[in-house]
């Protein structure tokens, strides 16, 4: 164990210059949003995964691909963020339990609920996220970060996609005869 803190290069909580000619200052701030960013993305992710993994039903298979879909769409975008977060001399948050302290959005648990609790457990965090990720956009563009703006810009996208379908699956409208429930 010794050996590894005597090879650490940049600790954790400490941002360095960066060849993108972002102050320090800024860059802290920026990189403090990131971490949040993929923090909830994360978050996200095991959630849908979770779902994925779970789902049952005459739309098991439509829901299934779905969810595989959204959380490879998270996932890409916790990416983009975390290699953001490094380019500006940061160092992306990694492990489960420093992400689970720091998201700003909650697991719904272990327990399996039926696929409209889990999709309404599921829009709720993405509403959360992408007011977060909104806020953060604001936020880079007064720091004048115009790049990470972007970036964030076009994972936004993807989330307000993802959550607009949920809102689809989650409407009263289906093929699914009542009897064939019961």
């Amino acid at each position: 164990m010794s050996t590894q803190k005597e090879a650490i290069r940049q600790p954790a909580d400490e941002v360095e210059e960066n060849a993108l000619r972002i102050d320090k200052d800024r860059s802290e701030q920026i990189i403090d949003a990131l971490n949040t960013d993929l923090a909830n993305a994360y978050v996200l992710y095991h959630q849908l995964k979770k779902h994925h993994w779970n789902v049952e039903g005459a739309e098991f298979l439509d829901m299934h691909l779905f969810l595989e879909e959204a959380y490879e769409t998270v996932e890409e975008g916790a990416d983009v963020i975390a290699e953001r977060a490094q380019a500006l001399g940061g160092v992306p948050i990694a492990g489960p339990s420093n992400q689970e302290e720091r998201a700003t959005v909650e697991f719904e648990g272990e327990d399996v609920y039926d696929i409209r609790t889990s999709l309404e457990n599921d829009l709720a965090i993405y509403g959360d996220i992408i007011e977060s990720m909104r806020d953060h956009i604001e936020l880079t563009n007064n720091l004048g970060d115009y790049t990470t703006e972007e970036r964030l810009r076009e994972i936004l996208v993807g989330l307000e996609e993802d959550a607009h379908h949920i809102e689809h699956y989650l409407e009263d409208d289906t093929l699914v005869l009542e009897e064939a429930t019961h």
